[in-house]
């Protein structure tokens, strides 16, 4: 049976809330462990909270920045580079809404990525690479797919699992320097099986953190780009651009030099060059490109 955009929009949304769900669960786990272990009560709890908030806030109205900075991008000359704000402006009107800024990645491997914490303050990053590659159509494509990212409100679903990724990395480095000296405290005051109870409990959450926080990011980061592909073709109503401008990214199989694990979910593909083994799969940051074509040459537009 052929899936339908809808169908496609409809499951990836189920799946990226039950995913959150899970992640926020595991985070508010983590932090009782650390305030129980340390023993702070009632002014932990509040610590902790306000700790959450602004992390997250300094985070989101700046996530843009960050990312820009990281990959070296700057603003594409509107002259030097007409045919891309162009189709830039084309596909923003298709998909109703406001024109991204535009910038340059100087990088010979192809490669686009967008950001922006919501379609009025977004940016749309393309590399030199791809221009040197992509025809019209291909780079419409491209676009779409970014657009999509923009519209659908992705990047900032993406600030947030990348917030709760560094927060509960930040709390495991914090925990791990820390827990001894609180467990031993508390386990004076409780006879010593709470406290080891605690302690054993932190130490497990504090090495599997790093784990389930690559697992989380790389489940939505696919579903995402699922979405993206489809999404952008319905823009563009032409599903063959998107998939001929995959299978080019694919060929060159090129790696990003300034690409990080911070901003490779960013990407249109992987920035590290040809998709890896299947024993790494599940840590992908993004489906594997033969598979994302398929999908696209058998949606119902």
């Amino acid at each position: 049976m052929r899936e339908t955009l809808y169908d496609l929009i409809a499951a990836n949304k189920r799946k990226t809330f039950l995913f959150i769900v899970i992640t926020s669960l595991f985070l508010g786990a983590l932090g009782y462990v650390i305030v129980q272990v340390l023993d702070w009560g009632i002014g932990g709890y509040i610590i902790f909270a306000v700790f959450i908030i602004v992390y997250n806030v300094v985070l989101y109205y700046n996530s843009d920045k960050i990312a820009l900075k990281a990959t070296g991008s700057v603003p594409a000359d509107p002259d030097e580079f007409r045919m891309l704000h162009n189709i830039v402006e084309e596909v923003s009107i298709a998909a109703g809404t406001p024109k991204p800024k535009v910038y340059i990645m100087p990088s010979p491997a192809p490669n686009a990525f967008a950001t922006g914490r919501n379609p009025q303050n977004a940016s749309i990053a393309v590399t030199t690479g791809l221009l040197e590659i992509m025809n019209r159509q291909e780079l419409q494509g491209v676009i779409a797919h970014e657009m999509s990212h923009i519209r659908n409100y992705d990047m900032l679903l993406m600030t947030v699992v990348a917030a709760i990724g560094g927060l509960i990395i930040l709390l495991r480095d914090f925990f791990l320097r820390s827990m001894f000296l609180g467990g031993r405290r508390r386990s004076r005051r409780s006879g010593g099986q709470a406290g080891v109870v605690l302690l054993v409990v932190g130490l497990v959450l504090a090495i599997i953190a790093p784990i389930f926080v690559a697992l989380i990011r790389s489940a939505i980061s696919k579903q995402r780009e699922y979405l993206a592909d489809a999404s952008g073709a319905y823009i563009t109503r032409y599903p063959q651009g998107l998939a001929q401008a995959l299978a080019k990214l694919r060929d060159a199989g090129q790696k990003v030099k300034r690409a990080s694990d911070a901003n490779a979910h960013l990407f249109i593909a992987s920035p590290f060059g040809k998709d890896r083994l299947d024993v790494a799969s599940m840590f992908a940051t993004h489906p594997p490109i033969d598979k994302r074509i398929e999908r696209l040459n058998s949606l119902v537009i």
